[in-house]
């Protein structure tokens, strides 16, 4: 959604109508869109009070909530949704999705009756399969809970049109476009601006850890995971590819010098209104890695940083997850063993085209020796150190991700490992991931190297 278009526009509608409840809920999305809670908030109470019986509402509202780390309140919200419609399965993983929330035994026995029923719809079943394996593993039963993970995620799976061949050709076509060469000959063709920090890699890698330390940092401005990058690859091209088309790199050699200084000046536009006056900002898109020589030719000064997580580590989480919207290789152990392996090949060839361009932080490291990591992470940004990034629990904003409670406490290691408890069924994964398991470390050296080089 282009939200600053839709704000405009529905700015305009409400002068007309002001007690239009399709445009106040309209409003609402867009303040969420923006990050900006704390307005959207009053919206929804206020549509509350005309429909109280909404089970949709009250989630919204728990969402916001919950992402302005008012958990209390946003657990009341989520339970008022289930008293008003008990197989509302977002509900529920909702409360799972909190990361802190523990279900009773008589939550758990109702979950188990809704997702059993025979008239409970597809999306609420998955919905209360991921809150029920959630449940299970907070007590401890492994087995259950790998149960309900494995059938949420077929569940899942039958509603994505996830391709992986189309995805990787589509990453092995950018490996032969964009050579060295390539670049070279496209040295300093996009807008000057530094101000973005982009943090790629896949989901549950760390990406929201390393989001919120340099959002500390009183010079960088904190945004959430911006599709402007996405909309910019998708309408750079006149005849509109499908963005994971094979043809998509294509377009790099066809378009005019010129005009990725505009693709980079339209980027900053249209990011301006996530920000305040900050000078810096963090764009924490994961999938965004696919688009780094797009980035590289966009904004030359921009800084780019790959997080990356031990992958059996990496892909369970994600198994494990239920995301919102996209990220449709996180629902097959086959889909996200591929993801992973594609992904460390196209980061290793940017790292061959563009040495020192990208720097490399693995989230084991920064929970060993966060200070250490935290130091090497401002230098690469330009940044003087700041006692508060690594205090990054004490800073208040609003995160929209699934970590978004755990950011909000000190840096924990317990989690490192905790994919073990579930080895007894992960071992097609590991067999699926083959070298990746070594692979995923093997540029860490060269990487150090070549950045101690670049910046002193």
């Amino acid at each position: 959604m282009k939200y600053g278009q839709a704000r405009d526009v529905i700015k305009t509608l409400l002068d007309l109508e002001p007690d239009n409840r399709d445009y106040l809920s309209l409003q609402a999305t867009a303040y969420v869109g923006f990050g900006r809670h704390e307005d959207a908030i009053p919206l929804y109470r206020q549509r509350l009070a005309e429909s109280p019986a909404s089970p949709e509402l009250h989630v919204l509202l728990g969402h916001s909530l919950q992402s302005l780390g008012r958990q209390k309140e946003a657990i009341e919200s989520y339970k008022t949704a289930l008293t008003t419609r008990p197989s509302f399965g977002d509900a529920d993983w909702s409360l799972g999705n909190l990361k802190t929330y523990r279900f009773s035994q008589g939550e758990i026995t109702s979950m188990r009756a809704e997702e059993a029923a025979a008239t409970t719809d597809l999306v609420d079943r998955y919905h209360l399969c991921f809150a029920l394996g959630k449940a299970y593993e907070d007590r401890g039963d492994y087995v259950e809970s790998w149960r309900f993970y494995e059938r949420g995620n077929k569940f899942k799976r039958t509603e994505t049109r996830y391709d992986p061949d189309i995805f990787e050709a589509n990453l092995q076509k950018q490996i032969e476009v964009c050579t060295a060469q390539f670049f070279a000959a496209r040295v300093g063709v996009g807008a000057p601006d530094p101000d973005p920090i982009f943090i790629v890699g896949l989901p549950r890698s760390g990406s929201t850890l390393l989001e919120q330390t340099l959002a500390s940092h009183s010079l960088v401005e904190g945004t959430q995971e911006l599709y402007d990058m996405q909309r910019i690859a998708i309408d750079m091209r006149a005849h509109r590819w499908d963005l994971d088309g094979p043809r998509y790199p294509d377009a790099f050699t066809e378009l005019p010098l010129e005009d990725f200084r505009g693709l980079g000046e339209r980027y900053i536009t249209d990011t301006r209104p996530y920000r305040t006056d900050k000078p810096f900002f963090v764009d924490k898109m994961p999938n965004n890695f696919r688009h780094i020589g797009l980035i590289h030719l966009m904004l030359p000064n921009a800084k780019i940083i790959d997080v990356r997580r031990e992958p059996m580590a990496c892909c369970f989480s994600n198994l494990k997850q239920l995301f919102a919207t996209g990220q449709a290789f996180t629902y097959s152990i086959g889909d996200i063993a591929r993801y992973y392996r594609a992904y460390l090949d196209l980061m290793h060839h940017w790292d061959a085209v563009l040495p020192g361009r990208v720097l490399r932080v693995f989230y084991e490291d920064l929970v060993a020796d966060l200070d250490g990591n935290v130091k090497r992470i401002l230098e690469f940004c330009g940044l003087g150190f700041e006692p508060a990034c690594v205090e990054f629990y004490k800073t208040e904003r609003s995160v929209r991700t699934p970590s978004s409670e755990q950011v909000r406490q000190p840096i924990f290691r317990e989690g490192l490992d905790h994919w073990r408890n579930y080895d007894s069924w992960l071992g097609p994964l590991r067999e699926r991931l083959g070298d990746a398991l070594i692979r995923y470390r093997e540029l860490h050296r060269r990487d150090t190297d070549n950045w101690g080089e670049l910046h002193g």
